[in-house]
């Protein structure tokens, strides 16, 4: 049987271009760019919570790196190192092979550098620790936005919730709606592009990446930022025409682990935002606004105008 340090070496050992000294030491060194701020990030994904055990390696590898890229993402930073710890219950080396595949394959699509980490012994756990670099003050924070923003949102939030909905047997879905929802859940595309965009445009005044829930994000910019906000129900992306409806919606409102990105604009910047979308192939949804100062609620609107039950906003590991 291998060691750790035979396993390290074989599957998570490669070349770092952007570091000044990579793995093999007791800590990497990193050399930022002249003028850039570190944003710096961790997630920790827990078989069982996060994922399924039986998870195809490839794609946890891909989603282990993928939802730290997406913090990043969030932020406009530009994706640069990041460092692996996990426990594994065996040294399967087919199933380490994989996951380092996947997570190399997530690393070369974004720009990352793997400079280190450790590897244990124990229940199935995975942790990245994921930095940037953005342009000193211009990092797009959660307390920057202001009354009569706009809140938008990218892509098809909700549909990786329903693939889980689909694994869970809550919903049987069509077998090509099925392959498109689980496969937006178990391999995720971080915005980077898009926050870079949003931010060196100066498009943006305040961002978060969808991991909780599209209502508990927002929420989190809008308490942050001293506001409330309103979400139309009616601007929000369409849900699957083939799915159920109430469960659709809910997935969509609170579904989470859709790592798209939410954020705030200034009403004169829609023709840009619109061109963009374009630019980058990618919908954006206007989808509510921030309204005068408050405490961060969050408040759905109907068609008609009349105030709507939100139910659930999101998932919280502590939460009743």
């Amino acid at each position: 049987m291998s060691s750790e340090f035979e396993l390290i070496d074989r599957h998570f050992v490669r070349p770092t271009p952007q570091a000044v000294l990579g793995p093999g030491d007791d800590c990497a060194l990193l050399r930022p760019s002249p003028g850039m701020e570190l944003a710096a990030t961790t997630d920790m994904l827990v078989a069982g919570t996060h994922f399924f055990a039986d998870t195809d390696p490839f794609q946890l590898g891909w989603k282990t790196l993928a939802v730290n890229v997406s913090d990043l993402a969030a932020m406009g930073a530009r994706p640069r190192w990041a460092l692996l710890a996990g426990s594994l219950p065996e040294a399967g080396e087919a199933w380490i092979g994989a996951f380092s595949r996947g997570i190399f394959a997530c690393a070369g699509r974004y720009g990352v550098d793997l400079v280190g980490g450790d590897m244990a012994r124990g229940p199935l756990n995975l942790c990245v620790t994921a930095l940037g670099e953005v342009p000193a003050g211009e990092a797009l924070r959660r307390d920057g936005a202001r009354a009569g923003d706009d809140v938008w949102v990218s892509g098809r939030p909700g549909l990786a919730a329903l693939g889980l909905a689909h694994l869970q047997g809550r919903i049987a879905l069509p077998d090509d709606l099925a392959a498109s929802c689980v496969g937006l859940l178990q391999k995720p595309f971080p915005r980077v592009e898009l926050g870079m965009a949003l931010r060196q445009r100066k498009l943006a005044r305040s961002a978060i990446d969808v991991s909780d829930g599209l209502l508990a994000d927002i929420g989190h910019i809008a308490e942050r930022s001293a506001l409330d906000a309103e979400i139309f129900v009616a601007r929000l992306p369409p849900p699957p025409e083939n799915a159920d409806a109430g469960l659709a919606r809910e997935c969509q409102l609170a579904g989470g682990d859709d790592y798209e990105l939410a954020f705030s604009a200034a009403a004169e910047k829609r023709g840009e935002l619109s061109a963009l979308a374009a630019e980058l192939d990618l919908p954006l949804w206007r989808i509510g606004r921030f309204a005068a100062a408050g405490r961060g609620e969050v408040r759905l609107i109907g068609e008609r105008g009349e105030p709507l039950a939100a139910g659930a906003k999101g998932f919280d590991h502590f939460g009743q």
